[in-house]
């Protein structure tokens, strides 16, 4: 039940947290070895975003639908739960406007 749980998580967090920091750094043309910093740290981050999610459902919940509707910035989201990411997230945030942010 547990894998199934993290596999939902994935599904509707995780990855669109990464497809949505994926894109806002390539519409920035953010360079190479950024962008791979970023992407590496996000797929790090993910066991540490299923504990979370786990652990605090009303985080995750809310996450997902912040993330969804566009009112959470997933590098904000990635930071928060993966302190670690902070380093490469500020490296591409240079690159990022205040739109695309």
């Amino acid at each position: 039940m547990q894998d199934f749980i993290a596999a939902l998580i994935s599904f509707f967090l995780v990855e669109p947290l990464q497809a949505e920091m994926a894109k806002k750094l390539d519409a920035a043309r953010v360079p190479q070895a950024v962008l791979n910093d970023v992407t590496a740290c996000a797929k790090a981050a993910k066991p540490a975003i299923v504990d979370r999610a786990m652990n605090e459902p009303s985080w995750a919940i809310s996450s997902i639908v912040q993330v969804w509707i566009g009112m959470a910035r997933p590098d904000a989201i990635l930071a928060d739960t993966a302190p670690a990411c902070r380093p490469a997230i500020e490296a591409a945030r240079p690159f990022w406007s205040d739109r695309g942010a």
